[in-house]
């Protein structure tokens, strides 16, 4: 009998979609399914979960109701069902995409029979005409797919997911399947719960994507390394990931003008613009979609070959799934994020003002992607482990950690203190509490609840909080500790940690990364070498900048500072037109102090027989997105930084940041009339007068020699603009 029906399963799949075998857990889920159970999908990126809901909704009577996110991926899955089918009416799509006269006719081919499949957006569902026409077919079972958005720790979360269940209710109760590629044991219980099926049977399958390479990088020249990237890697695909769309906008441009096939796609765009960059990226028009987090969800691409994160995303369920779309097919898949605790803030910055609980739950995920950045372990342990994955190998030889291990101590001793701690805390605290408990740090949550006065208090002064944080970590992947299900992120101590404290045994353990945000232009590539500067011409290139420097009395960073000689002797530019598309130099500097710069270097290039890497010339995008002229036109009319900040969406360093840039490029700005609002002349005149003198731009020796009570980075940024502007343009 069992054999029969495998036999029958198998006749469908083959009639249906032309394919011979199922993929993992995919027959076991259909039989469920048919059975009339509520089902639970976890399976990741290109495991084939559509085809869970598809074949049995051809099989079964009535109409499966697909609840889906995405207008794009609705399109997309319906004209993919029709593809297969003799008739069109077999899968619709209602949404509000649709005009009146489309969604006559999709009523007209439910109500007949014909439509096996109907996918529905949340906020479809719950129209009251929706609800009325609804409750006039047999539903065959709902289909929740990306059920992740259901849960506040998911990392899509979408309040519309949590009306599902009772409106299921009200439509006509039918079986349940929930759907997704990435969920924690906490996600998972979430979706469940809210769902109402807890009794669902769980059809789990491994996270572990073998032919994906993890690699984290320094954000230091992020877009310079992802254009290197990409050059060398060309006629590939790839899909580059931004927070912003404004990032999305000038990253792509910027790939545009140095000959790369780059499309953007966010969410601010028309609809039509996004859904015609999308398909010309499937057609393979395009090499690279820049995007926000909207690009992908179940866009069946299977040849991406590179997924880089220009930013670090919220949550490493967003991270997981959004590196699953690299290497679909099996084949080579590269996944780079770039990475600065900067971002980290920026993205706490934003979560304030939101509700007290959203901000919690949006910190504790943030703190995930710290860990998982800034670790020296085993990246696909850590991402397992995140799903509740066990991976036994110590060495998966396909991420940067396991390939450029680092040093490794002895760390019994402070396991065994760690899960003290959390004992003697009784176990109702979070990492961060522990960690700060054990470094001696008497925060105000630590005072709150006075357990500076405890005796075990700064046991582990020796260490700082962040020290402490990585040994936490790493008793959590050694199944030491465990974070609670329903009161996520209390630490408690597992029965093999208790084992552990009973009797304790030798660990290695390995310190994190620390990223040096303050280095630039240190030539880091996506290949992990080092873009080779020619030390020679750099020689001969600083001789020249200290002559010219003596001739006008100016400072030798006023003439060109560093980062821009090491580009030139990189690209090694021998026109004026080169010497533009040197970093931190504008068509202003080159004219100013170019030519001298580029006969020299063609006549060192002439006589070395240098063959140029023309194709790796990084070019910048004029205006980038007219956000240059908009700064140099609100200066010219002396609007207050902290103005344009507002309009910008920027903070007051990034602001400073891309002034430094217009004014280090060659253009002339005058900032007096804020600068003499901020500082007396006295102090104006101190510092002014310090880089006359000085021998770097360095702001950290400046800061050291004026004095770090006297000056915030602000004010020496400020003048450090002014004296360039002024004696250097």
């Amino acid at each position: 009998m069992v054999k029969k029906a495998k036999i029958i399963l198998a006749e469908h799949l083959k009639k249906h979609f032309g394919f011979s075998t199922f993929k993992g857990n995919q027959e076991s889920v259909i039989r469920h399914v048919l059975e009339g159970k509520n089902t639970f999908v976890l399976m990741p990126t290109g495991g084939g979960k559509s085809l869970c809901y598809q074949l049995p909704a051809l099989m079964l009577d009535g109409t499966a109701i697909i609840i889906s996110p995405l207008i794009a991926l609705m399109k997309n899955q319906v004209d993919t069902m029709r593809n297969f089918m003799a008739e069109d009416g077999v899968a619709h799509f209602m949404n509000s995409s649709l005009n009146k006269a489309q969604i006559a006719r999709v009523k007209e081919d439910i109500l007949s029979g014909k439509t096996k499949l109907l996918y529905v957006a949340p906020e479809s569902l719950t129209k009251e005409d929706n609800i009325q026409f609804l409750k006039q077919l047999t539903i065959s079972f709902y289909a929740i797919d990306e059920a992740h958005c259901i849960s506040e720790w998911g990392h899509d979360f979408r309040p519309e997911y949590r009306r599902i269940r009772p409106i299921i209710s009200e439509i006509g109760e039918a079986p349940i399947m929930a759907l997704t590629a990435t969920a924690t044991p906490k996600v998972q219980h979430d979706i469940q719960k809210n769902l109402g099926m807890l009794d669902a049977q769980v059809f789990k399958e491994s996270f572990n994507r073998p032919n994906l390479y993890y690699e984290v990088r320094p954000k230091i020249n992020a877009e310079k390394e992802i254009i290197k990237y990409i050059k060398n890697n060309e006629g590939k695909s790839g899909i580059i990931y931004c927070l912003s769309r404004r990032k999305v906008e000038e990253l792509s441009q910027q790939l545009q003008v140095n000959g790369i096939k780059s499309l953007p796609y966010h969410a601010g765009m028309d609809a039509a613009t996004r859904s015609g960059n999308q398909d010309k990226f499937l057609m393979e028009e395009a090499d690279v979609i820049v995007a926000t987090i909207a690009f992908g969800m179940g866009i069946d691409k299977p040849d991406v070959r590179y997924v880089i994160h220009y930013d670090i995303p919220k949550s490493l369920e967003g991270y997981y799934q959004e590196t699953g779309r690299a290497g679909r097919d099996g084949g080579e898949g590269t996944c780079v994020a770039f990475y600065s605790f900067k971002d980290i803030q920026k993205l706490e910055k934003f979560m304030q003002g939101k509700p007290v609980a959203e901000q919690e739950i949006g910190k504790q995920l943030l703190l995930e992607t710290v860990a998982y950045a800034e670790s020296a372990v085993c990246r696909r342990k850590l991402l397992l482990h995140y799903f509740g994955e066990v991976y036994t190998e110590q060495n998966c030889e396909t991420c940067d950690n396991c390939r450029h291990p680092k040093a490794q101590f002895e760390g019994e001793h402070y396991l065994v203190t760690a899960l003290d701690a959390i004992a003697e805390l009784q176990e109702k605290f979070k990492a961060e509490h522990v960690s700060n408990f054990l470094a001696g740090y008497a925060d105000s949550a630590i005072k709150s609840y006075k357990h500076h006065r405890m005796e075990m208090f700064g046991v582990g002064d020796e260490k700082d909080a962040r020290f402490w944080n990585m040994v936490l970590r790493q008793a959590m992947v050694a199944g030491l500790i465990q974070k609670e299900i329903e009161n996520y992120g209390l630490l408690k101590i597992t029965a093999k940690g208790r084992e552990f404290l009973e009797e304790p045994y030798p660990v290695m353990l390995a310190e994190d990364h620390e990223y040096n945000e303050d280095e630039e232009d240190v030539g880091v590539n996506l290949a992990g070498k080092s873009s080779t500067v020619d030390d020679e011409l750099f020689k001969i290139l600083k001789d020249l900048r200290k002559k010219i420097s003596k001739q006008k009395n100016l400072p030798p960073f006023v003439i060109f500072q560093d980062t821009s000689l090491e580009d030139m002797c990189i690209q090694y530019p021998i026109n004026m037109n080169e010497m533009q598309n040197i970093s931190g130099v504008g068509a202003g500097k080159a004219q100013r102090y170019g030519k001298e710069f580029v006969d020299i270097i063609k006549a060192y290039v002439e006589d070395k027989e240098i063959i140029r890497p023309q194709d790796m010339v990084v070019k910048s995008v004029i205006n980038k997105s007219g956000l240059k002229v908009y700064i140099i036109q609100a200066i010219d009319r002396k609007i207050a930084l902290e103005d344009i900040c507002e309009t910008k969406n920027l903070d007051i360093p990034d602001l400073l940041t891309e002034i430094e840039a217009i004014v280090n490029s060659g253009t002339k700005l005058n900032l007096d009339y804020y600068i003499n609002q901020l500082l007396d002349e006295e102090h104006r005149k101190e510092i002014y007068d310090y880089f006359r003198k000085a021998e770097t731009e360095s702001i950290n020796d400046a800061l050291k020699t004026l004095g770090e009570e006297e000056y915030s980075e602000e004010d020496i940024r400020l003048i450090r603009v002014k004296f360039i502007s002024e004696q250097g343009n």
